[in-house]
């Protein structure tokens, strides 16, 4: 199995973790906001987990854009204007959203540290990751994924 085959499956095997753990921050945060819960370690630690599997999900992302032949490969080979809309999913709008979904998280889980209190503890988690699991799902080419 080549190096592209690996990554590939690496990238695909994460995301059903980093959309798992990101779903269980998310409704936690929910849950914990609505029943006016006090922020305790195993908040954090749910939290906590949904961040590094996304940033694990972005770093093999980021590598399998640059060596498959989907990504910035195929940019540099028919260009912006020859691509199709699926190769655009691919190259352009996935990468993209997805990173924007990451950096969301990532805000989420660095204004909840600031936070003073349970109730905006809980809310940020639940805004930010929330709308970050809803980028990612968006933005997944399913038509690949599931076959």
């Amino acid at each position: 199995m080549d190096t592209y085959k690996i990554i590939l499956e690496a990238h695909s095997g994460i995301a059903y973790v980093a959309l798992a753990t990101l779903l269980v921050a998310s409704v936690n945060s929910l849950i914990g906001l609505s029943a006016k819960n006090e922020f305790n370690p195993k908040d954090r630690r749910i939290a906590l987990f949904a961040l590094i599997a996304t940033h694990i999900q972005f770093v093999f992302g980021l590598i399998l854009y640059f060596v498959s032949p989907n990504g910035l490969a195929k940019i540099k080979a028919v260009g912006m204007g020859g691509m199709s809309a699926f190769d655009r999913l691919l190259a352009v709008e996935h990468p993209l959203v997805n990173l924007i979904a990451i950096v969301l998280v990532t805000i989420g889980w660095s204004t909840h540290k600031k936070a003073e209190n349970s109730n905006t503890k809980f809310k940020k988690i639940a805004i930010f990751y929330s709308i970050g699991l809803l980028l990612l799902l968006l933005r997944i080419p399913w038509q690949t994924w599931l076959s």
